[in-house]
């Protein structure tokens, strides 16, 4: 069974999803094991659950999530039942625990159920360059997208949070939020993220996650200081340097489709 009922959380608790775009979860472990994630590892003390994403590549696993399939235990024994669903016929994972929307998306489910709902984008299949980069952003109310928030900024995520505080601070404490974040750090090209290094690799990517890691408190107090949240954070993929040949993603290799993920639910302070 869920450990939450959502039914019960929506429409009382903000909701926010922080997806750590290609974030490999081998990364993720051994970071939180070595103690040099600590921020997250208040958030999340039992360290990352291992899962398997439902896409390869940023716009199928995120046309997945927005449909309330999050990624899946990868534990056989665990329960797959979801959180959020959309009316399926046939659906065997959801439970009298999964908070079910008649619409096609739980964006526009939200939405109806009172919601406002905001995006803030990292990787370019959310900076509205091109029709394909307009589908994701587009389910939003609102959604924002700057060279400063992308990939190619090493700042990237300060960047976002900033965009995040001066949007949240907008909208009233009575009217719920579902709030969107991909997090844009950890995607090539990360080696700024290490002095000297001139091409990605497994190192950087976790310096990457370390430098997002830094950042985290202050993302965290935006939702505390606002409402009861429900945080869910996971990856969307992971990606290659080099194993069995791969650079990247859309590729299915373990080390892209094992991804981590945590939910919890944040008091409001």
């Amino acid at each position: 069974m869920c450990r939450y009922n959502m039914n019960e959380i929506v429409g009382r608790a903000d909701i926010a999803l922080l997806v750590f775009d290609t974030l490999r979860f081998d990364v993720a472990e051994a970071e939180f094991l070595a103690g040099r994630t600590p921020n997250l590892a208040k958030v999340f003390p039992e360290g990352w659950e291992k899962r398997h994403s439902p896409g390869n590549f940023t716009y199928a696993a995120h046309q997945a999530f927005f449909a309330g399939f999050l990624p899946t235990p990868s534990d056989s024994g665990a329960s797959r039942e979801r959180l959020f669903a959309t009316d399926f016929a046939g659906s065997e994972t959801t439970s009298d625990n999964t908070k079910v929307f008649p619409e096609s998306n739980i964006v526009a489910g939200l939405r109806n159920a009172g919601y406002y709902t905001i995006c803030i984008g990292g990787v370019g299949f959310f900076n509205r360059q091109t029709a394909l980069s307009c589908v994701l952003p587009d389910l939003f109310d609102e959604s924002h997208w700057e060279v400063a928030t992308g990939v190619t900024d090493p700042d990237s995520t300060r960047n976002q949070i900033a965009v995040a505080a001066e949007r949240l601070a907008a909208i009233p404490r009575s009217k719920p939020v579902f709030f969107y974040l991909n997090i844009s750090a950890i995607h090539q090209p990360n080696h700024y993220y290490i002095d000297g290094k001139l091409s990605d690799d497994i190192e950087s990517h976790a310096a990457a996650l370390r430098y997002v890691d830094s950042c985290f408190p202050e993302l965290v107090s935006l939702f505390q200081n606002r409402n009861e949240t429900f945080l869910i954070a996971c990856s969307d993929h992971g990606t290659l340097y080099g194993e069995n040949g791969f650079t990247g993603h859309r590729i299915s290799h373990e080390s892209v489709y094992t991804v981590p993920y945590r939910e919890v639910l944040l008091p409001a302070l």
